[in-house]
């Protein structure tokens, strides 16, 4: 890419379209040359943002065509994704695809077939894994800061599921379900950190509070609000979720623990504290270091990544992932994150659902395409 400024099209104009608008333009070195998206409030409220120097498109097949950009977002409702991506990959452009990638697992299959042999890049934005003290606290494991990692627990207790555009995510068969839509991105973060594939997930869950009363076209939203999900990976390695969408009254919603043989790493935010200590005389065949709740030995610092120039709705890390994917289409360098990480981060998702519908622990394997 000789370009020195990169023209995005952004294809799904409602809140997460608008927050790849406002990051792209804190970035530098692009611009947002075309947008697309048939409800007429939301290209208005994109184009605003640009102060109105934008190609507006209905259609996005008519932005895909148009010329007028060297990459695109697909940020656009989740049950749309495969018809949309189904267009774009046909094209030679770059993409960087919202998460989930898809709600069912033939699609997001089909989708990975049709990339193959594809010159220009395919990139599912799950950004969780740049927001700073995660990404530090993933660095610290990877460099063996705790030993062999066997645990690793997310939580986030938030608040309900913001309206969208026609309230289309207040029902399953639109978003996946919650474990998808919300969670993929915890679980392609459970793979990352561990480095492992996962090989059976448990989950337990519900709607409990949330969405109760509401009803669209006589129709009730159906969409759980809070769930303990479990993790297995091959190496006996276990990760868990404990999610809650009615806990808006935290301080820190979100909360993500590392815990290897030799120590514990833990992350929280929007504090953005990173927790770290080591066990004392671990290697001893029988370990009694410090006791627990006393805080000796751990170091607790602030993680802030000052050149982000964009905090938005993740910390900072979709800035971050737009930089690592503006420089990838660039240098010609691979998505950090294909399709496939993708898909599989879904498939853990929906057997999240399979569990909770059937009480049973639920295989990867019975889930993902044949060969996965």
């Amino acid at each position: 890419m000789t370009s020195k400024t990169l023209r995005y099209g952004i294809i799904g104009c409602g809140s997460m379209g608008r927050e790849h608008i406002e990051n792209l333009r804190a970035m530098g070195g692009a611009e947002v040359t075309a947008i697309a998206d048939p409800t007429a409030a939301s290209r208005e409220q994109a184009a605003a943002l640009l102060d109105g120097r934008v190609r507006l498109f209905e259609d996005h097949r008519a932005l895909l065509d148009s010329g007028l950009c060297d990459a695109l977002v697909i940020a656009s409702p989740n049950f749309t994704h495969v018809e949309v991506m189904r267009d774009a990959l046909a094209t030679d452009l770059p993409i960087l695809c919202e998460k989930p990638l898809v709600t069912k697992v033939a699609d997001g299959a089909e989708l990975v077939e049709r990339a193959r042999g594809r010159k220009a890049i395919v990139w599912v934005a799950q950004e969780y894994r740049y927001m700073p003290p995660v990404a530090e606290m993933i660095r610290m494991a990877h460099q063996g800061a705790v030993g062999t990692v066997h645990q690793v627990a997310i939580r986030e207790h938030r608040e309900p599921f913001y309206p969208k555009v026609g309230d289309w995510n207040r029902f399953t068969a639109n978003t996946g379900g919650t474990l998808v839509e919300k969670c993929c991105h915890y679980f392609n973060l459970m793979d990352f950190i561990l480095q492992e594939q996962p090989l059976r997930v448990f989950a337990s869950g519900g709607q409990r509070v949330n969405h109760l009363d509401e009803s669209y076209g006589g129709r009730k939203p159906d969409i759980l609000d809070s769930a303990y999900v479990i993790v297995e990976y091959p190496s006996g390695a276990r990760a868990s979720l404990d999610l809650c969408m009615f806990a808006e009254n935290s301080l820190d919603n979100e909360h993500v623990v590392i815990v290897g043989a030799e120590g514990k790493l833990e992350s929280l935010l929007p504090s953005g504290v990173l927790r770290f200590g080591r066990r004392e005389d671990w290697g001893r065949r029988e370990v009694w270091g410090q006791p627990s709740g006393t805080a000796k030995g751990v170091s607790v610092r602030q993680i802030r990544d000052t050149n982000i120039k964009y905090l938005g709705q993740h910390f900072g890390a979709s800035y971050v992932e737009h930089q690592k994917f503006a420089k990838a289409v660039r240098e010609g360098l691979p998505a950090e994150i294909p399709l496939e990480e993708g898909l599989r981060a879904v498939a853990t998702g929906l057997a999240a659902h399979r569990s909770i519908e059937t009480g049973q622990p639920v295989a990867l394997r019975d889930v993902l395409p044949a060969g996965w």
